[in-house]
């Protein structure tokens, strides 16, 4: 065998052996067959964090920036806020050298977010208003370094996160920034020109991946211009192919005004998205515990905030359509993660210790929520005895529960996560199981919220 057939029959083999990685084009059909990665799915719940110079005047934030600037009455509470507690000539640009951070321990944070049960959480490196919180060479002086707290906040909150947690680290990208010369440029040109994504955006993406190495990119900003103003298939294509996270990264839909709800690796849609029945692909809701803001508001009320009640129902609901829950908190301006949202993170992360199982790395049923009784939500497992559902009951019965969906057999099982005997239960009339509640005190109770019985060895598994 001459050396030429030898190099020959080794490629050959190599190929046979899927060792060649031809990776993907910059086009959409190549980018939406990429896998999503496995770890996302399984994850199911996560933290997102809106934090930046937004964050200072506490009021609205962080859209408020818009009309900090615009001086405009497009919000006239915002309006007459600004004109009552600050002096005409005030822009939003002062407020950053007042983001201090000095108070921010990401120790603690990381603590907090490994409490919650949370698989994965996204933080924001630059909202819409372009203030970095990182020290990014092509954000002079309008950074964390330069101005303000003088640290990196995404490295720090990073490293913390990478060391003392398992938590996956993501970051939050805002494409278009409202005030930046080049962006305004780009859009008096109707978008012929592409000065702010060729100088600004593509540049500082790139830093920011390679820099932080991310496994969530969540991308923003996306939806006053295409797909191909932003070049997204071409810096997908990189993400996918040659930078340092290709293998397990996972993004998001926001790539264009023309790409959301259709391109990406998993699908935001629109902000707190929440279809209530089966999606075809990955999604996720990404929403918030403030009723009303994305940023900590300083004029909130406790009937502002989502009660344990409504958070179990949103992530019963979500997870049951088959999408991951992304919830959102607002930390002040100096750095802490108000007790109110620390209650709401622990609480949620004492609910999944008990009913973890019914949540993480689980599969839609063949049913979403119940036939008959309202308040019911199903998940599945794979287990060793076949099929496992999980209805998750957001309402304690009154009296024995009928569940209209699951067909019983003789040898079906029922009981409750967090409770070792098992329930009684008996066939419906019509199809359906009842099963019977027997009397429990507080002391007794699984959890506070949301209660979760796994029934196994139905007909349909």
């Amino acid at each position: 065998m001459t050396l030429k057939m030898a190099a020959v029959l080794i490629i050959i083999a190599i190929f046979g052996l899927g060792l060649v990685n031809c990776g993907f084009s910059p086009n959409w059909a190549s980018l939406d067959s990429r896998p999503l990665p496995a770890w996302y799915d399984e994850s199911k719940f996560g933290i997102f964090i809106h934090w930046g110079a937004f964050s200072v005047p506490s009021y609205g934030a962080p859209e408020a920036a818009f009309f900090w600037n615009l001086w405009r009455n497009h919000n006239k509470a915002i309006v007459d806020f600004a004109k009552a507690n600050y002096p005409p000539n005030f822009t939003y640009a002062d407020f950053a050298s007042q983001f201090k951070a000095e108070l921010f321990n990401p120790d603690e944070w990381a603590e907090i977010i490994e409490a919650s049960g949370a698989r994965y959480v996204v933080l924001t490196s630059k909202h819409h208003e372009g203030f970095i919180n990182w020290g990014g060479k092509y954000s002079w002086n309008w950074n964390a370094v330069d101005t303000g707290p003088h640290r990196d906040l995404v490295g720090d909150l990073a490293n913390s996160i990478r060391k003392k947690t398992k938590v996956h680290f993501g970051l939050y990208y805002s494409l278009f920034e409202w005030f930046h010369p080049l962006w305004l440029q780009d859009k008096a040109n109707n978008f012929a020109t592409r000065d702010f994504v060729t100088n600004k955006m593509m540049p500082e993406i790139h830093e920011l991946i390679n820099t932080f190495k991310p496994e969530v990119l969540w991308s923003d900003g996306d939806w006053e211009a295409s797909w191909k103003y932003w070049n997204s298939t071409g810096f997908l294509a990189w993400l996918y192919n040659e930078s340092p996270v290709k293998d397990y990264v996972v993004t998001n839909d926001r790539w264009g005004s023309d790409a959301r709800c259709k391109h990406g690796g998993f699908y935001d849609c629109n902000d707190k998205y929440d279809p209530g029945v089966l999606q075809k692909h990955k999604w996720e809701n990404c929403m918030t515990i403030d009723r009303g803001s994305w940023g900590y508001r300083r004029n909130s009320q406790l009937s502002d905030y989502l009660t344990m009640d409504e958070i179990t129902q949103t992530l019963a609901e979500t997870v049951s359509c088959g999408g991951n829950l992304l919830m959102n908190i607002g930390p002040t301006h100096d750095g802490r993660i108000m007790p109110i949202f620390e209650e709401r993170l622990r609480q949620m992360g004492d609910w999944l210790k008990v009913n973890g199982e019914a949540i993480y790395a689980s599969k839609p049923w063949i049913h979403q929520n119940d036939t008959v009784t309202k308040g019911v939500w199903y998940t599945s497992q794979k287990t060793v005895n076949g099929t496992a559902a999980y209805a998750i009951v957001l309402d304690w019965p009154k009296g024995d529960l009928f569940l209209g969906a699951p067909v019983p057999t003789t040898r079906t099982t029922v009981t409750m996560l967090g409770v070792a005997k098992p329930f009684k239960w008996l066939p419906g009339p019509k199809g359906g199981i009842t099963i019977h509640i027997p009397p429990m005190s507080p002391y007794d109770m699984p959890c506070q919220w949301a209660w979760v019985f796994k029934l196994e060895y139905l007909a349909f598994h």
